[in-house]
């Protein structure tokens, strides 16, 4: 939501910087995601100053060209050659002096320097309108009034002052902070000043020639609806002022009833519709639903079919507009309007929810509709776009205010205590301080007592229903930066089933931080596409979108968007952790799984002027997995290779049948839906089960021996279909107490050994826990080595 910094001051009073507002904004619970400058024209105008023209003689040496004498209240004057065939003396000027940049509507931006025009100086240049972007007019400089002051800066004469735009990413249950009124209630509310609301004093029926009638069929979905009716007008461009408001907060300038409706929408959060009150079929409107499939032309020209759901705006015959969403293409204002008929409701945030989800359609009236807009500020949006209407589009209020409410929507009302606010707070604020920051916010007390209020709560306050609302918004007003953190915190020890799920978490996050992951949450809605299984999808029954439709399956699909993003941003070599929950659908009841997710892609290390880079290879993932399950303490498992087709190769770790962990490259399938090229691996743990082995692991503690340990090596030639864990497990079977490790250090495969043949080069840890082992232990238990693999491995021994 973008809220303009000017505008915010024509409701309260600030004294404050943008800079130091934004903070302001983000500390009272609206948090300024962005700040930017915005100039009326491009440019600014800097630089620019009002001059008079002193003299003006004929060039010496080129007949178009005149050359002149500016003054712009400095000591000395100003020569200056022109070529505008309007330049005389004793005009006020705009002059761009020497050092301004100028940005003209057509070409680039040119800086003025001193030069010679055929031989006569000319020390700055006298402005077109085009010149500056002020207009399009370049028959000749621009000619002010005879009073107009020399000296002032252009910006100044023109009124153009820069403007400052706060982008607010704003939660949904602010909905009373979805305008500048709304934005200029909690400042003044924080200044302890006050906000000023539009005046409506001027405003009148001026007569009764235009009445329509309004029937409310569906007061549920239309709790209140006002109107009211404005003939004679005349629909063209806006005023500047107008434009301008419009243009900074990002909004394209209609025609001014249009633009009215708009303001008004930004300006108090009520959102209006005008429509063409002679395009009204039987001088009747009518708010109802209307038959399913019912066909519609919307403004942007597309056919939609309407649901029986959807609330609509009729005429006698049939719908002109989608209640609270979007209008229809034939009964809006053009150029050929000339009575309005102009609607201020409130619906139902639920079905305008519905409507706009259905219809794809996002608007800003359906934004605030959907998240609740003021029944009770209907009237007083209604009255003042009338009055704006009349100033600058003409034409006469012609109807009374018909205002269609027939259950009026009562304010909560509840007791809060000041020790249960304070107690929530966790300090200790006056009770004055307390009420003042209730009551500057809208919020009215029906009766005090010495530690209670009773409150009634506007209606513009959707969100506040409890005590705990109400501490809410007396913590942001008073400052969460003003809660001192006590300096004696109190504790219980307590004794928890071990493992301590978040301690075992953190463990390994440690872990894999220091050896360089980055852990990334991902969003756990996702696109129906990445689901493998559609039969198993938990599926939002009211998306935010076909992009976040179903609750995510695996952890992969959203993490592979994350190294896409990263990479297309130069960012190749990732490193990714996450813990996150996967959700499934299985014989019709909801299974949440917790998982850890391990991603990696790119180099294995940065590029440095003394080693090659290499890429990640599966090797590495591996060294991570066997990493994080060491640091478990989970060192027996089984290993068999994967069939799962989000892996291009793998393999998995379980035990039983349960899966501790799958790991390898990921399927080309899945790259290529991701917009992936770069290889890239994962590893899936299953969280929950790793928990449950953890929880069943004893821990033994023993000496570190003070007897050395002695490396042997052997070197094999075995077939190519013998693997490393068929020889490791030999040579455990041979002797389970001596050996304590077995590692292999070399493989070689190639046209030097016979076909179908590999060479190991094996090594292996003796130790004795009870004395040092000698020479003979050693060589006996190398030449049973020696036995078993020739014999159970077919193995030779290389010399």
């Amino acid at each position: 939501m973008k809220i303009s910094y000017n505008w915010l001051k024509e409701f309260v009073q600030i004294d404050k910087t943008p800079q130091e507002l934004s903070l302001i904004l983000t500390n009272i619970g609206l948090e300024v995601e962005s700040v930017d400058r915005v100039q009326p024209v491009v440019g600014g105008l800097e630089g620019l100053v009002i001059g008079e023209v002193l003299t003006c003689i004929q060039h010496p040496n080129a007949d178009r060209l005149r050359v002149t004498t500016v003054t712009v209240g400095g000591a000395e004057n100003l020569q200056i050659v022109c070529g505008a065939p309007n330049v005389a003396a004793g005009q006020k000027v705009v002059v761009a002096t020497v050092g301004t940049t100028v940005y003209p509507l057509a070409g680039e931006p040119f800086k003025i320097k001193e030069s010679k025009i055929r031989g006569e100086v000319s020390q700055g240049m006298i402005c077109a309108e085009d010149e500056i972007g002020l207009g399009n007019d370049h028959d000749g400089i621009m000619i002010l009034a005879k009073d107009t002051q020399i000296g002032i800066r252009a910006k100044d004469h023109f009124k153009m002052d820069d403007d400052f735009v706060f982008e607010i990413g704003l939660t949904p249950n602010r909905a009373d902070a979805a305008s500048h009124l709304g934005v200029a209630r909690d400042l003044a509310a924080y200044f302890r000043s006050e906000f000023e609301m539009p005046d409506l004093s001027d405003f009148k029926v001026d007569n009764e020639l235009l009445i329509i009638p309004v029937e409310v069929e569906d007061p549920q979905a239309c709790p209140r609806y006002s109107s009211l009716t404005i003939s004679g007008v005349s629909v063209k461009e806006s005023p500047d002022w107008l434009k301008d408001k419009l243009k900074v907060i990002g909004l394209r300038p209609i025609n001014n009833v249009v633009d009215v409706t708009n303001y008004v929408l930004h300006g108090l959060g009520q959102p209006l519709h005008a429509f063409d009150a002679d395009k009204i079929t039987g001088g009747k409107v009518i708010v109802k639903k209307v038959a399913d499939e019912t066909a519609f032309t919307t403004l942007d020209d597309v056919e939609r079919k309407l649901s029986g759901e959807d609330l609509m705006i009729c005429n006698t015959e049939g719908p002109m507009c989608i209640a609270g969403v979007f209008g229809g293409k034939t009964s809006g204002v053009d150029n050929a309007t000339r009575n309005i008929f102009l609607e201020s409701a409130y619906f139902n945030s639920v079905s305008v929810r519905k409507t706009a989800k259905r219809h794809g359609l996002k608007t800003d009236a359906s934004f605030r509709f959907e998240r609740g807009t003021d029944p009770e500020i209907t009237v007083t949006a209604l009255k003042y776009a009338a009055l704006l209407i009349k100033e600058i589009a003409g034409g006469e209020i012609s109807s009374p205010v018909a205002d269609a409410y027939p259950t009026p929507i009562r304010p909560y009302e509840f007791e809060v205590s000041y020790t249960n606010i304070n107690k929530l707070i966790g300090a200790n604020i006056p009770s004055a301080d307390i009420k003042h920051i209730i009551m500057a916010l809208g919020i009215s007390a029906t009766s005090t007592s010495t530690d209670t209020l009773a409150l009634r709560v506007p209606s513009f306050k959707v969100d506040v229903t409890r005590e705990c609302d109400i501490t809410e918004e007396v913590l942001r007003i008073y400052g969460y930066n003003n809660i001192e953190i006590p300096s004696k915190v109190n504790a219980s020890l307590s004794y928890s089933t071990k493992p301590e799920k978040e301690n075992t978490h953190n463990t390994i996050a440690d872990l894999l931080t220091a050896n360089g992951y980055a852990e990334i949450m991902c969003n756990s809605l996702t696109k129906s596409t990445y689901s493998k299984n559609l039969d198993q999808a938990v599926f939002i029954l009211n998306p935010l979108s076909s992009d976040l439709n179903v609750m995510r399956q695996s952890l992969l699909m959203p993490a592979l968007e994350s190294v896409a993003y990263n990479q297309n941003r130069k960012n190749a070599d990732v490193k990714f952790y996450e813990f996150g929950k996967t959700y499934h659908l299985i014989n019709e009841k909801y299974v949440e799984r917790a998982r850890l997710l391990l991603l990696i892609s790119g180099a294995k290390e940065s590029e440095r002027w003394n080693q090659n880079t290499k890429p990640v290879s599966f090797y590495n993932l591996k060294a991570a997995v066997d990493g994080v399950l060491a640091r478990l303490g989970i060192t027996t498992y089984q290993t068999d290779t994967l069939s799962d087709d989000s892996f291009a190769y793998g393999i998995k770790y379980f035990r039983g049948d349960k899966t501790l962990v799958s790991f390898g490259a990921v399927s080309k399938a899945d790259r290529k839906v991701a917009d992936i090229n770069a290889t890239v691996f994962y590893a899936d743990f299953d969280w929950a089960t790793l928990l449950d082995v953890v929880k069943k692991n004893k821990i033994v503690n023993k000496e570190v021996s003070k007897y050395p340990q002695v490396r042997r090596d052997l070197s094999l030639l075995i077939d190519q279909s013998v693997s490393f864990d068929t020889l490791k497990g030999i040579a455990f079977k041979t002797d389970k107490k001596l050996i304590k490790e077995v590692g292999v250090f070399d493989v070689y495969m190639g046209d030097k050994l016979p076909e179908g043949k590999k060479s190991y080069a094996l090594n292996f840890i003796l130790q004795d826990e009870e004395q040092t082992l000698t020479d003979k232990q050693i060589e006996s238990i190398m030449q049973k080595l020696i036995a078993n693999f020739t014999q159970q491995a077919g193995a030779e021994i290389r010399k």
